[in-house]
C-alpha cells in the first residue's frame, strides 16, 4: 500500500510539472501576442461600476479611474438605492474631478440572483457609448488603463478584452491581529496572481480566450446585444466567465490584454478569506466541470508531501526530501514566471515564497468544492446548478419539500 502512495505521489509530481511547463510556454505565447498599439486609437468609452455599500478605501481605488490618460470617456456607477453608501463616496469623488462626466444610477431590487447583473443591465441602458468598460469596484488602476484595454479595439474582430490582476492585500486591515489577518490577505491574493493566471496562460496557448475575467470585462455594445443583453447572465455565479465564453461562441475575438491591474483582496480575516475561496473553487466547478476536474493534477505541494511521508515511512528518505524539494522548487518557478512576466507582481519574493503554501491550500479548496451545491455571497444563500446556475437556497428547499410533499400525498391517495 505505501508502494502504491509513493507511485502516485511521484505520478502527481510529474503531472504538475508537466503543467509548469505548460504554463511556460503560455507565457512565451502570450509575451508574442502583444499587439502593436495605435496611440491614435482612442474612441468614446462608457465605464460601469457597479457598487455595493462603503467598501475599505473605495474613494482610493475610484480616483484612478477619473485620472485617466484617455480624451473622451464617461463613468456611470449604479447601486440599489440612492442611499447606498457606495454611491455616497463615488459622488463624493467624482464631485473632485468636474472634467469627467459621471452619472450615478439605481436598479431597485435585483430581479436576478446576481445582483451585480442589475446594475449592469440598468448602466448599458444608459450608457452613450458603443464600448462598454466593466470594471469591479474592488480594483486599483494606473491613469494607462484605458488606453491600454481598448487598444485591441481596433481590431474589428474583437468583441471582449479582459485583463491579467495581481492580488494585493487591502491596505484596511482590522487592527487586531494585523499580521494574521496579512498573511490570510497575502495568501489569497496570490492565488489571484499565481494559480489563476497561470490557468488563463495554458487555456489562452491551448484554445483562445473564450472567457472573460470579472475585474475588467471591456466589451462591444453590439456583442452585448447580440448575447441578449446582460441579463442572460442574471442567474449565473460566474457571469465574467460566461460573457466572454458566449460572446467568443457568436465569432468574437476574446483578448488577453497585456496591462495588469491591481485586485484588492478585501477578506482580511481567515473565516471570510476560506468561505470566498471555497465559493470562487465551486463557481469553477459548476461552469467548467470538465477543466475543474483535471486541475487536481495541476497542484504539486499535496503529492510531493504524499511521497515524502510514504518515503519516509519506507525508509527512502532520500527520495523523501527529493520530492519534497522537487514540489517546492516547481511551485516557486511557477511564481516567478508568472509574478514577473504576465502580472508583473511587485512582491515577487513574497509570492515566490508563499505559492508553495496556496498551492497546497488550493488543493484544500478543490476537495471542498465537491462538498455541497451551497454557496454564501452578500448574506444569501444559493444552490449552483449545471453551468453555474444560481438558484436560491431557501426557494430549493421550499420547492423540494413541496415535491416530497406531493410525493407522500399521491401515495397516500392510491393506498386508499
Amino acid at each position: 500500500m505505501l508502494h502504491l502512495l509513493l507511485a502516485l505521489g511521484i505520478f502527481g509530481l510529474i503531472t504538475s510539472t508537466v503543467y509548469s511547463i505548460m504554463v511556460g510556454a503560455g507565457i512565451l505565447h502570450f509575451r508574442r501576442q502583444r499587439p502593436v498599439v495605435d496611440p491614435s486609437f482612442t474612441p468614446p468609452v462608457s465605464l460601469l461600476k457597479p457598487l455595493h455599500g462603503a467598501e475599505p478605501n473605495l474613494a482610493e481605488h475610484l480616483e484612478g479611474f477619473f485620472e485617466q490618460d484617455y480624451p473622451a470617456y464617461e463613468i456611470l456607477f449604479s447601486a440599489r438605492s440612492s442611499s447606498d453608501a457606495g454611491l455616497h463616496i463615488a459622488r463624493e469623488v467624482a464631485a473632485r474631478y468636474p472634467s469627467v462626466s459621471a452619472r450615478f444610477l439605481t436598479c431597485g431590487a435585483p430581479p436576478f440572483a446576481n445582483a451585480k447583473v442589475a446594475s449592469l443591465e440598468r448602466m448599458a441602458h444608459a450608457a452613450r457609448h458603443e464600448i462598454l468598460v466593466v470594471s469591479d469596484s474592488d480594483v486599483r488602476v494606473t491613469p494607462k488603463y484605458l488606453r491600454e484595454v481598448i487598444a485591441p479595439f481596433a481590431d474589428p474582430e474583437v468583441g471582449v478584452v479582459t485583463c491579467p490582476y495581481r492580488g494585493v492585500p487591502s491596505a484596511a486591515l482590522p487592527s487586531e491581529n494585523r499580521r494574521t489577518s496579512a498573511l490570510w490577505a497575502q495568501l489569497e491574493g496570490v492565488g489571484m496572481s499565481v494559480e489563476m493566471t497561470a490557468g488563463v496562460m495554458v487555456a489562452n496557448m491551448l484554445e483562445g480566450m473564450q472567457f472573460a475575467l470579472g475585474p475588467t470585462m471591456a466589451v462591444r455594445r453590439g456583442c452585448v446585444q447580440e448575447i441578449g443583453g446582460f441579463r442572460v447572465l442574471g442567474q449565473y455565479c460566474a457571469d465574467d466567465f460566461l460573457l466572454g465564453n458566449l460572446v467568443a461562441a457568436k465569432g468574437h475575438r476574446v483578448v488577453f490584454s497585456h496591462h495588469a491591474i491591481d485586485h484588492i483582496v478585501l477578506n482580511t480575516g481567515f473565516v471570510d478569506s476560506m468561505r470566498h475561496q471555497v465559493r470562487w473553487s465551486k463557481s469553477t466547478r459548476f461552469s467548467r466541470p470538465k477543466g475543474h476536474f483535471g486541475t487536481s493534477l495541476t497542484f504539486s505541494m499535496p503529492f510531493a508531501l504524499l511521497a515524502f511521508v510514504t518515503a519516509l515511512l519506507l525508509h527512502l528518505p532520500w527520495v523523501a526530501f527529493a520530492a519534497l524539494a522537487w514540489g517546492t522548487l516547481t511551485r516557486m518557478l511557477l511564481a516567478v514566471a508568472v509574478g514577473a512576466v504576465v502580472v508583473q507582481e511587485r512582491s515577487l519574493w513574497r509570492t515566490m515564497l508563499l505559492f508553495p503554501l496556496r498551492d497546497l491550500m488550493g488543493f484544500g479548496f478543490w476537495v471542498a468544492s465537491y462538498g455541497s451545491r451551497e454557496i454564501l455571497w452578500r448574506g444569501e444563500e444559493y444552490t449552483l446548478e449545471t453551468g453555474g446556475y444560481m438558484r436560491s437556497a431557501q426557494l430549493a428547499r421550499t420547492s423540494a419539500e413541496v415535491e416530497s410533499g406531493d410525493r407522500e400525498s399521491a401515495l397516500t391517495t392510491r393506498t386508499i
